[in-house]
C-alpha cells in the first residue's frame, strides 16, 4: 500500500512539473511570437526605406545623366525611349 502511495505521489509530482514546464513554454512562445511580429514590422519598415532609397538613387542617376554626365546617358536614353513608346500607345488608344 505504501508502495502504491509513493507511486501516486511520484506521478503527481511529475505531472505538476510537466504542467509547470508547459506553462513556462507557453509564456515563452507568446513572448517569441510578439518578438517575431515586431521583427516583421521592422523588416517591412526597412524594406520601405530601401525602396525609397533605390527610387531616389534612380532619380539621381537620371538627373545626373540629363545634366551631361556620360556615365548614365545610355540608361537615360533607354528610359526616355520607353516613355515615348508608352505615350505613343496612349495616343493610339485615345485615337481609337
Amino acid at each position: 500500500m505504501s508502495n502504491l502511495s509513493e507511486i501516486v505521489d511520484s506521478l503527481e509530482n511529475r505531472i505538476s512539473k510537466l504542467l509547470h514546464r508547459h506553462e513556462k513554454l507557453k509564456q515563452e512562445n507568446v513572448k517569441l511570437e510578439e518578438e517575431l511580429s515586431e521583427l516583421r514590422s521592422q523588416k517591412d519598415r526597412y524594406q520601405n526605406e530601401i525602396d525609397q532609397w533605390v527610387e531616389t538613387c534612380n532619380s539621381l542617376k537620371t538627373a545626373n545623366s540629363m545634366l551631361g554626365s556620360d556615365q548614365h546617358k545610355r540608361e537615360t536614353k533607354l528610359k526616355i525611349n520607353a516613355l515615348i513608346r508608352e505615350i505613343d500607345q496612349c495616343i493610339t488608344q485615345l485615337s481609337d
